[in-house]
C-alpha cells in the first residue's frame, strides 16, 4: 500500500480485439489473385462482409465480381477495376495488390482452411455483437417489450447466426438425391403397408396420401363447424400415440413409430384441447365433462384415460397471435430439445407477420407460408397448418370446397404440397330439416342418418399424388373422425 493510505487504482484492461486474423486474410487475397480457379474450388458461403479488415473485403467482393462476369481477376485488372471506380487509394494503391501476391497461400488445402478460418472468425465476432445487443436490450428494454419477447428476439437471432453457414447449400450431385429416393422407395418396399411417410392412423387417407412426408406444406382447410380442429387433434393424437406405444414397448415393429409433435393452437387454450383429448379417449361426450354430468364409473375411465395419456409426446403452444418468426424459433428449439416429427398449426390465418411493415393481409398470408413451408424444409417434417375458406362456398348449391375457395388462396395454394379440404354434408342437410311430420320430413330424416356420421376429406392438391375424396366416420359426441367401416357406421346408427 502506498504511504499515504490509498490503495493503488487498478490499471485499466486494454480492450481485447475481436477475433480475427489478418495473415489468413491476405493468404487467402493472394492465392485467389494468383489463381482465380481457387475460388471455384473454395466453395460459396465466404462473403465480403466476413472480412475483419474492410479493405480486405472489398479487394474479395471485386475479385468475386470480375470472375462471375468470366473475367480475370488478378494484380493487373484489379489495379484497373479500383483505378476506374476512384478507390485505388482506398485499398492501398497497386503496391498493396502485389503485397498480398507475396501472400498467397499455394497450396488448394490451405486455401479452403484459410476461408474456413475467415468464416469462423467472422461468425465469433457476430456472436460477440449478438451477445453485447442482448445484454443492452437486458439493461435498457424497450418500453414494449418483456423479458420472454426479448429471449424470443435472442433465440431467433442466435438460429439465424447458427444457420448462416449452412442455409445456402449450394448444389448437390444428383448421386446423393437419387441414394435419399431409393432409400425412401426401399422403406416402402419393406414397409407392411402403402405408407412411405409418417401414418396419420386414418387407412384409407394414408392409403390416399402415403403418409404425411417430411418436408411437406399440408393445408387443412374448411368452413367452419366442419370439424378441422378436430380432424387436425386426432391427426396429431394419432401419431403422437403410436410413438407413446412405441417408447412403451407397445410397438408393432422395431422401428420406431409414430412421432413427437408441436401442436400451434391460436385459437382454442390448451385446456380446451386436452378435454377432447380425454373425451375421445375415454368415450365421454366433451360437454359431459365440462358440466360434471359424468357418473362414477365415468369418473374413473377419465382418470384411467389421463394417466394413459400423461406421457404422450403432444406439446401445445397456446399463445394466441404469434408471429411467424416466433412460432419457427419455439418449434426449432423444441426440435432441439425434444425432438420433433410434425408440426400442426391452428390456424394460419391467425399467425401474425414478423416485420412490422405489412403491404396488405395476401402478403402477410403470403410470408407465414413461405415460412411454414421453410420450416418444413429446414426441420425435415411435416407441418400441417389449418386454413379457413371463404363465404363463396355457401352460395354454391354443391357446397364442396375447392382451391379457388382458400381465403387469400394465391399464396397459399402455391406454397402448399397438399391441400385437403374436410367436409360434411350431413352439416347442411341439418339445417334443411322441414317443418312437421310430412313425408318430407320422413325423406330428410332418412337422408340425415345416413349421411350424419359421415365426413369426406377431398384431396384437392398433391404434388406426389393423385387427387380425390376419402371417406370417414365422424362422430359428434367425441368429436372424433376414424376409419370408414360399414359396421362400425350401423352401430353408431343403433346408438343414435
Amino acid at each position: 500500500m502506498p504511504a499515504d493510505g490509498h490503495s493503488a487504482a487498478a490499471p485499466i484492461a486494454a480492450p481485447v480485439a475481436a477475433p480475427h486474423s489478418l495473415e489468413a486474410e491476405q493468404a487467402l487475397l493472394g492465392a485467389l489473385l494468383f489463381d482465380n480457379e481457387q475460388f471455384n474450388r473454395m466453395g460459396d458461403r465466404l462473403k465480403g462482409h466476413h472480412f475483419y479488415d474492410p479493405v480486405h473485403g472489398k479487394i474479395f467482393t471485386a475479385i468475386a465480381t470480375l470472375i462471375a462476369k468470366g473475367k480475370l481477376a488478378d494484380g493487373v485488372t484489379m489495379k484497373e477495376y479500383f483505378q476506374t471506380n476512384g478507390a485505388l487509394a482506398e485499398i492501398g494503391g497497386a503496391t498493396y495488390l502485389f503485397t498480398l501476391l507475396e501472400s498467397a497461400a499455394r497450396l488448394t488445402s490451405a486455401v479452403q482452411d484459410y476461408a474456413a478460418l475467415i468464416f469462423d472468425l467472422a461468425m465469433r465476432r457476430e456472436l460477440i455483437r449478438i451477445g453485447e445487443e442482448i445484454r443492452e436490450l437486458a439493461l435498457v428494454p424497450p418500453e414494449d417489450a418483456n423479458a420472454d419477447d426479448q429471449i424470443e428476439e435472442a433465440e431467433r437471432k442466435l438460429f439465424s447466426l447458427a444457420e448462416s453457414g449452412t442455409a445456402n447449400k449450394g448444389f448437390s450431385p444428383f448421386s446423393e438425391a437419387l441414394a435419399t429416393s431409393i432409400e425412401m422407395a426401399a422403406a416402402a418396399y419393406e414397409s407392411d403397408t402403402e405408407v412411405s411417410g409418417l401414418p396419420t392412423g386414418l387407412r384409407d387417407l394414408d392409403r390416399k396420401l402415403g403418409g404425411l412426408h417430411r418436408s411437406d406444406l399440408v393445408i387443412l382447410a374448411g368452413r367452419p363447424s366442419m370439424g378441422k380442429t378436430a380432424l387436425a387433434l386426432n391427426l396429431a393424437f394419432n401419431v403422437a400415440r403410436a410413438r407413446l406405444r412405441y417408447s412403451q414397448g407397445r410397438g408393432a415393429g422395431d422401428k420406431p413409430e409414430g412421432g413427437i409433435v408441436a401442436f400451434f393452437s391460436l385459437e382454442m387454450s390448451s385446456e380446451q384441447l386436452a378435454t377432447r383429448l380425454l373425451s375421445d379417449h375415454a368415450e365421454i361426450e366433451s360437454s359431459k365433462i365440462r358440466r360434471g354430468d359424468i357418473h362414477k364409473t365415468e369418473y374413473e375411465r377419465l382418470i384411467d384415460a389421463s394417466r394413459d395419456l400423461q406421457q404422450l409426446p403432444l406439446h401445445i403452444d397456446e399463445t394466441g397471435g404469434i408471429s411467424i418468426g416466433q412460432l419457427m424459433a419455439r418449434a426449432r428449439r423444441l426440435e432441439r430439445t425434444h425432438g420433433l416429427d410434425l408440426i400442426v398449426v391452428d390456424y394460419l390465418q391467425l399467425v401474425t407477420s414478423s416485420s412490422r411493415k405489412s403491404e396488405g393481409r395476401v402478403q402477410e398470408v403470403s410470408e407465414v407460408t413461405q415460412g411454414l413451408k421453410a420450416l418444413a424444409k429446414d426441420l425435415k417434417v411435416p407441418v400441417i397448418a389449418l386454413s379457413q375458406l371463404s363465404r363463396v362456398v355457401e352460395q354454391r348449391e354443391d357446397k364442396r370446397p375447392q382451391l379457388s375457395d382458400l381465403r387469400e388462396s394465391g399464396s397459399i395454394e402455391q406454397d402448399a404440397d397438399v391441400v385437403i379440404f374436410v367436409y360434411r354434408e350431413a352439416y347442411y342437410k341439418e339445417r334443411e330439416e322441414p317443418d312437421g311430420d310430412s313425408e318430407k320430413h320422413v325423406i330428410w330424416q332418412r337422408e340425415m342418418d345416413a349421411l350424419r356420421h359421415k365426413a369426406e376429406v377431398i384431396i384437392g392438391k398433391q404434388r406426389h399424388g393423385p387427387i380425390g375424396k376419402v371417406e370417414l366416420h365422424y362422430d359428434g359426441r367425441f368429436t372424433r373422425f376414424s376409419n370408414w367401416s360399414h359396421d362400425t357406421n350401423a352401430r353408431l346408427e343403433d346408438h343414435h
